[in-house]
């Protein structure tokens, strides 16, 4: 591989880790980020010679997974910012690495949920409580920084990605 390319290896795990952090501070994923993860997937697909059927294919894959997100946010089961990561993530993950992807997603997820509802039981540390985004995720009126799980997700199916591994050839 160029050592020219290798920053181009990072790209991803920076974005889904901007993602992961947004969340976690903000409880928002920005359009402007998720825009930067979909123009970087074609970017670098055109980069490392992917067949436009493949590009096609991943595409066709997000879309569908953004029609499942959009419904899922309808029934406020996720916020839309998830809704919109999740489908730019399974543009570069693509059908053959969704299942995965959704089954790490839903485990850490699911992780983070109880997690956060146990410690949501017990009253925040005044200390902790003056620490706006900490004080924000006690609230049982918040909800679930899902972004987190879907980044951590995204980071650990990567290294299978077709772009990934057109990189390394």
């Amino acid at each position: 591989m160029s050592p020219i390319l290798l920053p181009a290896l990072v790209i991803f795990p920076l974005l889904m880790a901007f993602a992961a952090f947004s969340d976690l501070f903000t409880m928002r994923i920005s359009n402007k980020l998720v825009l930067a993860v979909i123009v970087t997937f074609f970017a670098l697909a055109l980069l490392v010679g992917l067949p436009l059927e493949v590009i096609g294919m991943h595409v066709a894959c997000a879309a569908g997974v953004l029609v499942v997100a959009l419904v899922f946010f309808n029934f406020g089961w996720i916020g839309g910012g998830d809704g919109k990561l999740i489908a730019a993530t399974a543009l570069w993950l693509g059908l053959g690495l969704l299942l995965p992807y959704l089954i790490y997603a839903s485990l850490l997820g699911g992780a983070l949920t109880l997690i956060l509802l146990a410690a949501r039981r017990y009253p925040l540390p005044e200390r902790l409580r003056a620490v706006t985004w900490i004080d924000r995720l006690h609230d049982s009126k918040t909800g679930v920084p899902y972004g987190i799980a879907l980044a951590i997700a995204g980071l650990l199916v990567y290294s299978d990605s077709v772009i990934f591994q057109r990189f390394l050839a």
